[in-house]
């Protein structure tokens, strides 16, 4: 067997926002930084199961999140726990089962790793119906706890903190198989950065507040945020220059450099951007949607918060963890968010306040405890591959 006796880790991960992605890149960053002895193997598991049909459910998903968040947010608190409804979506078998042996049989992994809850609904069936042994890793990207994320066929939990521990927990999963490791961030989001050489690179006035705005990966940001700096008068010193990152959205890029053409240099618009920790180090404060990532990364750079727009469900659960342990205020209008930045942006004390918060609730070696958690799993169990069953699988 290629590579026989080396640890290898197949990471599962997918393209609905992109929270999933970014917590694979981090583990994945990890491996090559602290274990590079350790071959990854990354594989985008709603491309491999559905090659042709993977982009229209993306699409489907951005669209319905979008137009429709409220009907996303029932749907969410209906299948919280485990119920009727929640057992019937799992029912659901939205993949391919030989694509899926053929994976594992092609990568040969001694862990898999899930950061994406459909892989991990996959991993569990074809263990719990004899397929193979392979160690599983589930790694919860939000601060909060859902059924979909939970299958019998996982081998251990790795959450963001002790509160979804303790919801893992009312689940019914023992305590042996969660470790609370902290949400992957890249290492990049855990180092010191020179603020000073950061602010002269992009040519920024250290004397005047610089905020952050970003959408998540996909660039949903609010409406109210930008008529509100459009209608900033011109010509007098700004109160706060601001950066604005649309994402991999380039219609709402082009759109918002526009709308904001009479701003000037108070405003900075940009696309996606692999330099997002240089953006946060340079910040005084960022105003974003509360994605899972997104707000593990701010945390991590001791980054004061105001989230705003929240997806009804994990995010909403997101915002509410964080503004309860006080690293973050959320508002919950345009007149909220009017004056809750305009507070934060003149009153430091109130800006020193969260960032010490942030600092607190951070666990700056998500990805590391992550690593090291995760090559601990795979000794739990040998892999077993049936080659006779899998052929039966691969021909239902």
């Amino acid at each position: 067997m290629k590579g026989e006796g080396k640890e290898k880790i197949l990471l599962l991960t997918g393209a609905l926002g992109d929270g999933h992605n970014q917590a694979a890149r981090a583990i994945l960053e990890a491996a090559k930084a602290v274990r590079p002895d350790v071959e990854v193997v990354t594989v985008d598991f709603l491309e491999w199961t559905h090659p042709y049909l993977h982009g229209v459910g993306k699409f489907c998903y951005l669209q319905g999140v979008k137009s429709l968040p409220s009907v996303y947010g029932y749907l969410y608190r209906k299948t919280r726990n485990e119920n009727t409804l929640s057992n019937w979506f799992k029912r659901l078998k939205s993949f391919s089962v030989r694509r899926m042996l053929k994976l594992l049989r092609d990568v040969q992994p001694t862990v898999v790793v899930c950061t994406f809850p459909s892989a991990a609904a996959a991993m569990s069936m074809v263990k719990m119906h004899g397929l193979t042994g392979v160690p599983t890793v589930t790694v919860l990207t939000d601060f909060t706890d859902h059924s979909y994320w939970i299958h019998p066929g996982t081998d251990r939990y790795l959450v963001g903190s002790e509160q979804v521990r303790a919801s893992l927990l009312r689940h019914g999963i023992p305590e042996s198989r969660i470790a609370v490791t902290g949400i992957p961030v890249r290492l990049s989001f855990c180092q010191s950065w020179n603020r000073t050489r950061l602010m002269e690179r992009y040519g920024f006035d250290d004397s005047i507040p610089v905020v952050l705005v970003m959408g998540g990966g996909h660039g949903f940001i609010g409406k109210e945020l930008v008529s509100m700096l459009a209608a900033r008068p011109q010509g007098q010193r700004p109160s706060a220059r601001f950066i604005i990152v649309c994402g991999r959205n380039e219609k709402l890029r082009q759109q918002l450099e526009e709308d904001l053409r009479g701003a000037g240099g108070q405003v900075l618009v940009t696309g996606f951007v692999d330099h997002v920790h240089e953006l946060m180090a340079v910040s005084d404060l960022i105003v974003t949607k509360p994605g899972g990532l997104t707000v593990s990364e701010a945390l991590a750079m001791e980054l004061p918060m105001l989230l705003y727009k929240p997806i009804p469900g994990q995010e909403q659960d997101n915002a509410s963890y964080l503004v309860k342990m006080g690293a973050a205020v959320q508002a919950k209008d345009a007149e909220q968010l009017s004056a809750f930045l305009s507070h934060l942006i003149m009153d430091k004390s109130s800006l020193l306040a969260l960032k010490k918060m942030a600092k607190l609730c951070t666990m700056k070696e998500g990805a590391i405890n992550a690593l090291h958690s995760i090559l601990a799993t795979q000794n739990y169990h040998v892999p077993v591959w049936q080659e006779s069953r899998q052929a039966v699988y691969a021909n239902a």
